[in-house]
């Protein structure tokens, strides 16, 4: 684990985290940007791993919520983001002395690095998800007792509302139309925890998971093709560790539509070389894809569409006809496997009638 990120590991986090969004959260260019300036002008930021977080820490979250068609137009800023936290701050009368991610991935993984420099605070090496989820309630945070509010959402006219709900999914259900009407997309501070909380409740290293995933994809053995260097790759990482290239093809048909604050969609690949067919259905992130109908891959493992050539991902947002991709599938953090996040992330939330099944089951006779 790298003891800072500085400028060096901006790209390498963000094209990482890309790929750990599972299609969603956001593209992670436009944050990177923000991340390199705010880096530039704060210096390099700590990362620290929950063993070396004190039990009283402060730990909070600083994110966007919101649809990530939305958000590759409507930019953030870290005094967007302040104004979330700093609501949070004043209501329950104590400052931040660490942050985390909410997920790892897209922008909420390279965001909280742009704030930490802004605060000069220390960055945890762990997030809520090991991935990307399409709702607040959908963490480990949730699931292993952490309370999701209050929870402050803030926008770029410095309007903030404050939320204190029973559970996750309320608040969930009540932010939602509020993000709609602040443009589709916000600035969020939720699950204030201490750090004995974050222990026993966060995915530990998954921010130094993703730069070495972006740094596969980026600048590896060049002797090897870069998706096969991206599998091998997430097979030697803890939780990504039955990994899959599931299909490689062109992507044929591709539908979205944008609404209740969310995208909803799904991308049809044609084989290059056949007639076999591959589906895959998103809500922000992938949700599950199936060759010839058949179950490959299904949520809380992650599905991610790369580039053929490169093993760039591809957010749902930039998939286009007529590109040439592969689909990864690896699997997830034994965490979210439970009956516990099952029944909060697993296919049902998603209104998936398939039952989930883990990836290395349904793709033993390839492994």
């Amino acid at each position: 684990m790298p003891e800072l990120i500085t400028l060096d590991d901006i790209d390498d986090l963000a094209v990482g985290s890309a790929f750990l969004g599972t299609g969603g959260g956001g593209d992670p260019y436009v944050g990177s940007l923000l991340c390199k300036e705010a880096v530039a002008a704060f210096g390099p930021v700590q990362l620290i791993s929950l063993d070396e977080l004190p039990d009283d820490s402060s730990v909070f979250i600083v994110g966007a919520i919101g649809a990530p068609t939305v958000l590759t137009e409507k930019l953030f800023s870290v005094d967007e983001a302040h104004c979330a936290v700093e609501a949070l701050e004043t209501l329950l009368n104590r400052k931040a002395t660490a942050i985390i991610s909410a997920e790892i991935g897209g922008l909420n993984s390279v965001m909280p690095v742009a704030y930490a420099a802004m605060r000069g605070l220390p960055l945890i090496d762990a997030d809520g998800m090991g991935r990307a989820f399409p709702s607040i309630n959908m963490t480990t945070f949730n699931v292993y007792g952490v309370s999701c509010t209050p929870m402050a959402i803030g926008d770029e006219h410095g309007n903030v509302a404050l939320f204190k709900t029973a559970d996750a999914k309320t608040a969930e259900d009540l932010a939602r139309p509020l993000v709609a009407a602040m443009g589709a997309s916000a600035s969020l501070s939720c699950y204030p925890m201490t750090g004995e909380q974050a222990k026993h409740s966060a995915l530990p290293s998954t921010v130094s998971a993703a730069i070495a995933i972006g740094a596969a994809i980026r600048s590896g053995d060049r002797a090897i093709p870069a998706v096969d260097r991206l599998v091998q790759t997430l097979a030697s990482l803890p939780y990504y560790s039955h990994a899959y290239r599931l299909f490689d093809g062109k992507i044929v048909d591709i539908s979205r539509d944008t609404s209740r604050g969310w995208v909803f969609g799904k991308c049809i690949i044609q084989s290059l070389d056949g007639p076999s067919v591959a589906e895959i259905g998103f809500q922000n992130e992938n949700i599950a894809v199936r060759v010839d109908g058949v179950l490959k891959a299904i949520v809380p493992d992650l599905v991610c569409i790369v580039d053929r050539e490169t093993a760039q991902p591809i957010p749902t947002e930039k998939l286009r006809y007529g590109q040439r991709v592969a689909v990864i599938g690896c699997s997830a953090s034994d965490l979210l496997r439970t009956p516990e996040s099952l029944a909060c992330m697993g296919p049902a939330a998603f209104g998936e009638i398939a039952e989930y099944v883990e990836i290395e089951r349904l793709n033993q006779v390839e492994a």
